[in-house]
Formats: structure tokens, sequence, C-alpha cells
């Protein structure tokens, strides 16, 4: 029957594994192979490898069955180890304590019990499987994790290095206005002043930190503020005007950029 679990029985008595077969055959899912040779088994288990438990008497052909047990465990470590025994002897006991073995199966046994310990044997084999991928989709998601958080360590590192050469590229900016001797003022859309420099600062004081942050007509004379208003309708507009007994050049621009929308107002000195 296809389909059907396979079950290695090794013991050195033929009665013994008769019973065997009969009893593990009533439950049509499995299907069983004998052997009385501890080296036929090796044999049959490199040869076979849909087989998935082995159930071994405690005295097979050439060797103890707890020692059989012990090496198909190491060479097969997936593979489910019963161990038919007189009694709980404390070699079988020690056995199941150091994993040699998963279960242990007094013989003679009932047919129930030895039905029950395959099924809870092959159950554990389940469990042990779906560990593994657990573990394995653990690692890879840890992997991931890794490589993400490297990338992001990256990204955060060059926007900071971009941030740094903003901030810089800004303060020359704001440097080399400052040193201008000419008046400039930057306005947003909201008609609020967002940038000056120091001469525009030292001729229009307002407050504790100057015009920055304040709306233009709280800052300019009217002649200024009709000057700005004309952008609506000029593409520049000039005019000659007088502040502080000075007169200036003025000039209103608009700014076109995407991040920079607004207008700056220039006001040079009638005398340079």
């Amino acid at each position: 029957m296809s389909g059907q679990i396979k079950i290695l029985c090794v013991d050195n008595k033929r009665e013994l594994l008769d019973k065997l077969e009969a009893t593990i055959t009533k439950d049509e899912k499995y299907s069983v192979i004998l052997t009385q040779s501890r080296s036929e088994g090796f044999e049959i288990l490199e040869k076979e490898p849909r087989i998935q438990v082995v159930i071994s008497g405690s005295q097979i052909a050439i060797g103890d069955g707890i020692e059989f047990l012990s090496q198909v465990g190491e060479k097969w470590p997936g593979m489910m180890r019963l161990i038919l025994a007189d009694s709980t002897a404390t070699a079988v006991v020690e056995s199941i304590q150091a994993g040699t073995v998963e279960q242990s199966v007094t013989s003679p046994w009932n047919d129930n019990d030895l039905l029950s310990a395959i099924a809870s044997a092959l159950q554990y084999r389940k469990i042990q499987r779906e560990n593994r991928k657990l573990r394995r989709e653990l690692q890879r998601r840890e992997t991931e994790l890794q490589e993400i958080n490297g990338n992001l360590e990256s990204v955060v590192a060059k926007r900071t290095e971009a941030l740094d050469i903003r901030n810089r590229v800004l303060q020359i900016s704001q440097g080399v206005m400052d040193v201008l001797p000419i008046v400039v003022f930057g306005i947003d859309p909201e008609q609020v002043i967002v940038q000056c420099n120091e001469f525009a600062r030292d001729l229009f004081p307002c407050g504790i930190i100057g015009p920055l942050g304040n709306d233009r007509h709280d800052v300019f004379p009217p002649e200024i503020n009709t000057l700005i208003d004309q952008i609506e309708n000029e593409r520049n507009p000039r005019t000659t005007i007088e502040v502080r007994d000075r007169k200036f050049h003025a000039e209103v621009r608009r700014l076109h950029e995407t991040r920079s929308q607004g207008i700056v107002l220039v006001l040079i000195p009638a005398d340079k």
C-alpha cells in the first residue's frame, strides 16, 4: 500500500519479530521490515529512506539493542527509536534520559500500548521537523533583519551626510549674503519673511531676532509692499526708494524652484 509509514524491527528472535509484525500491521498505515541481524538492519536503513521508526529488542544478534539504536541515532538523527525490554531496567531508563532511544515498550507488550508508543514517536518526529523548519525560518528572518538594519544604517549615514553638507551649504550661503553690501530678503508664499542678510537686519530692525518670521506688511513701508504686489502683473518690478535717508534701487524677483517658492526683494544702495 503506497504512502504507508515504514517501520524497521530488529531482534534475534524470529517469533518476536513475527508478533511485532502482526501487531503493527493491524494499523493499515504501517508496513514492517523485519531482520534478525544488526548489520542487515544498517544495510536496510541505507537503502530504504522512507523508514521512520526503528524498533529493537534489548538483545539482538552481535550486540546490544541499546548500542544498536545509539548508532542508528548517530547516523540518522531524525529517526525515531523504540526499545523492547523485559522490564524498566536501569540501562533502558538511562538510555531514554540520554536521548539514545525515544521510548521503551515492556515485552511482552499490550498491542494498544505498542501502537500508542509508535504513534507518539511519530508525532514527536513531526514536532521535531516543524521545530527545525521554524528555526530555519527564524534564522532566515534574523538574517533579513540584520541586512535591513545594515541597509538602514547605511541610508541613515548617507542622509546624515547629505544633511551635514546641506547645512554647510546653508551656512556658507548665509555667510555670503551677510557680507554683501546690499539688502536681501526672502519672502515665502504666505508673505512671511523667512530669510535676510545682516544689512537687511540693520536696515529694518524688528524685535530681538529682526524681521525673520514677521509678515512683510508689518516690516516694510508702503512703497516697498506696493512694489512687491506688482510681481503679480510684472515679471521683475523695480523702482528707486528712500529708506532712512538713503536711496536704494529696489527689485523683486519670483522664485520658481519647487522647494523654494516665494519672492526675493533686493535693495541696492544708489551710491554703489
